[in-house]
């Protein structure tokens, strides 16, 4: 496994959830971490912001740079990348963790709804990846991560939330075009995705969901770290799920990643 000391990751939503733990874990072995968010200051309903999450990313032993962005604004990404590329003297890594969550059938999704997925997720993984690709041209192992399922047409993925799949699924088109094109450049692009659901502020949105049938982000974060310190040029185009990842390393014992051991776990959505 890879040490990622000294490498740039350029991780969107990273004030909270699975992104700041990617960040965390990165961060224990020296890494330089922009924290690409939205959240500049407090929300008494979401934990975290970009500033508490590069003071976190600091005391964890990495480097962290802040910047506030809303990546559905092409001139913000596009600042944003040139900015953590300055600072930091390049991009190494980056993954698209940022997503927009809503589930609910075709009658019960607004518009407003339908295009903020659809921005987040499919155009702003797009549009962020887009931005960071001239610097990762220049890296020496360069990888793209989006945490996002593997592609599955069965209907019953679909059913019950029509827009949040096809946007979801944006993603992970983007890892299937994206790791084809990107090859011949020696650029990994890879997806990521949790066998069982994550404790994170986007589960309030499932409804019956408890946390203590969950995991906690660090699983998703130590299976995104083996990835990343993986060669880019002969690992590409994989939508790898956090358990194989880990047993890959040799760990077959998860149960330090419950929310609280012993309870039955939730599978997440678009897993058979």
């Amino acid at each position: 496994m890879g040490n990622l000391a000294g490498k740039t990751l350029f991780i969107t939503g990273a004030s909270r959830g699975i992104g700041l733990a990617i960040a965390l874990r990165a961060a224990r072995d020296g890494a330089n971490i922009v924290i690409a968010a939205k959240s500049g200051v407090p929300n008494p309903k979401l934990p975290g912001t970009i500033h508490t999450a590069a003071t976190a990313v600091e005391a964890a032993g990495g480097k962290a740079l802040a910047l506030q962005v809303d990546i559905r604004e092409e001139a913000q990404v596009q600042a944003a990348a040139a900015q953590a590329a300055e600072h930091f003297g390049g991009i190494d890594i980056v993954v698209n963790n940022a997503s927009a969550i809503w589930l609910a059938g075709t009658a019960d999704t607004p518009m407003k709804r339908y295009d903020l997925m659809h921005q987040v997720n499919t155009r702003g993984t797009f549009l962020v990846t887009q931005s960071c690709l001239p610097y990762l041209m220049q890296a020496a192992n360069p990888h793209v991560l989006m945490l996002s399922p593997p592609p599955n047409l069965d209907p019953k993925w679909f059913a019950p939330h029509t827009a949040y799949t096809i946007a979801k699924y944006g993603m992970s088109l983007c890892v299937l075009g994206m790791s084809a094109e990107f090859a011949p450049l020696g650029i990994a692009v890879n997806a990521l995705w949790p066998r069982t659901v994550i404790a994170t502020a986007a589960i309030g949105m499932i409804d019956g969901v408890k946390v203590e049938h969950c995991r906690k982000p660090e699983i998703v974060a130590d299976a995104a770290h083996a990835i990343l310190g993986r060669s880019a040029r002969d690992y590409t185009g994989h939508f790898a799920i956090d358990e194989d990842v880990l047993r890959e390393t040799g760990k077959d014992d998860f149960t330090d990643y419950a929310v609280q051991p012993g309870m039955p776990l939730l599978p997440d959505l678009f897993l058979d």
